[in-house]
């Protein structure tokens, strides 16, 4: 008999203190650390940051999910049901495709993406149209019952499956994911290895995507790959194609925990020290495009969660029902101090290093 699994490793908090976004992002500004202002610093090194052609549609289709992660910078839980996508901005989003034709991934993320009713019509609606496709996976949602079917769903449509596991130590993952969480993504990853994923097939793509459980930054993605993939398949029985290593952003439930563990300015510090501007040029929100459940547009993900509208003149909020009457290429993208985050070290973005 099939479970379900929710692994709650804080309980939700609406209302706290940190919960809007406009809080998040006045304690940003008025700390000390970074030194300086990251927009400041990127006209200092004469480095402006405009967005080119979309090339990347990152939708989220809502903050549902039936986890709470420590790290979450979209605070996603069981308690967001309301903030599912509507039906017609799915179809928006279905029809955008056809007005974006240098877009050539759809990306696909949450909350747990997969819980959305309409997840597969729009998997579906992306294949037909030529466009690659990435499910943003948490992995144990692939063991509740009505998802049974899924990773063969996935692997007949050749979707690449990004899952989120921190590392591949038990006692590392479920510090930030909950208690459990690891042996339960060892079980939906073994049966994503039995739907073909993992195997080096590019139609059958297993990206596991890793974050530090700490306030530091994660070590180098080649050397830590090798690692990850000798202990997994050795200790685990576990295979997979390739690892993406982030930064933890200072959004949401994360910046959270770095103000009460007192860890903050440190960090904060960190992200500057490590600045690198050999990442700016990969950075995602040069080439991505991303979509609220609301239907709003947004630079990237990390703005989305802290409500920084696309920077654009036509309408107000930019939506992607309004696409046609947008100018998107060569405006000017949103930073904030946050952004510190994306360029600190080898940089990060949801693809993973950026330099």
């Amino acid at each position: 008999m099939e479970e379900s699994f929710l692994a709650p490793s804080r309980p939700p908090s609406p209302r706290a203190a940190l919960s809007s976004p406009e809080s998040q992002q006045a304690l940003l500004d008025q700390s000390p650390v970074p030194t300086q202002r990251f927009g400041d610093l990127l006209r200092a090194i004469n480095q402006p940051l405009q967005a080119g052609k979309p090339e990347i549609l990152q939708i989220n289709i809502g903050r549902l999910c039936n986890m709470s992660c420590r790290h979450c910078h979209v605070d996603a839980g069981p308690h967001r049901v309301s903030e599912n996508m509507s039906d017609e901005t799915i179809e928006a989003c279905i029809h955008a495709l056809d007005q974006l034709p240098s877009v050539h991934t759809v990306d696909i993320t949450g909350g747990a993406p997969e819980l959305h009713p309409r997840f597969q019509d729009l998997v579906r609606a992306a294949i037909n149209s030529g466009r690659h496709v990435i499910d943003r996976c948490n992995l144990t949602v692939l063991l509740l019952p009505q998802m049974a079917a899924l990773p063969r769903f996935l692997a007949d449509h050749g979707v690449e499956v990004v899952c989120s596991l921190p590392h591949y130590r038990a006692n590392n993952t479920d510090s930030q994911r909950g208690e459990g969480t690891f042996q339960q993504s060892i079980k939906a990853l073994k049966r994503l290895n039995h739907a073909g994923y993992g195997t080096g097939n590019p139609k059958r793509i297993l990206t596991l995507m890793s974050n530090p459980t700490g306030a530091y930054l994660p070590a180098q993605q080649p050397t830590i790959e090798t690692r990850w993939k000798t202990v997994l398949e050795r200790e685990q029985s576990v295979v997979f194609d390739r690892l993406i290593s982030l930064n933890n952003m200072p959004v949401s439930r994360f910046l959270e925990w770095l103000v009460e563990s007192e860890n903050l300015e440190g960090y904060m510090q960190r992200l500057e020290a490590s600045f690198n501007p050999a990442s700016i040029d990969g950075l995602m929100c040069r080439n991505t495009l991303s979509v609220a459940f609301d239907g709003r547009l947004f630079d990237c993900d990390f703005n989305q969660m802290l409500e920084m509208n696309l920077n654009t003149t036509e309408t107000s909020p930019p939506s992607i029902h309004d696409l046609s009457a947008l100018k998107l290429v060569g405006r000017t993208i949103r930073t904030g101090q946050h952004c510190f985050g994306c360029t600190a070290g080898s940089g990060s973005s949801c693809g993973g290093r950026t330099a």
